[in-house]
């Protein structure tokens, strides 16, 4: 089975990501071992890349909180711990102090 978005095949989750952001994720995230020069070109790409789509930021923020929302409770299976009682009385008792 192919997966497509657009003209584009994806074939691992890097193609997602980069197909989502509209750049590849190195771009914002860098490299190991990656030379100044090479950063500093990087990050001047990445400045240029802002300032002719302001709104990427908030883009990606949702994809990220969408991505969140829909996969993090079954990665981590995290399951909200109750306070012990005897902290709740004491914490109640200096709240009314």
């Amino acid at each position: 089975m192919h997966a497509y978005i657009g003209p584009h095949q994806a074939v691992s989750v890097h193609d997602f990501i980069e197909l989502a952001l509209g750049t590849p994720a190195e771009l914002w995230l860098g490299v190991d071992g990656e030379s100044e020069e090479e950063r500093a070109a990087r990050l001047d790409a990445a400045r240029d890349i802002l300032a002719d789509n302001p709104h990427l930021p908030d883009d990606v923020t949702r994809v990220v909180a969408e991505v969140i929302e829909a996969h993090v409770p079954q990665l981590f299976n995290v399951v909200p711990l109750a306070r012990p009682a005897a902290r709740r009385r004491a914490s109640r008792k200096g709240a009314a102090a």
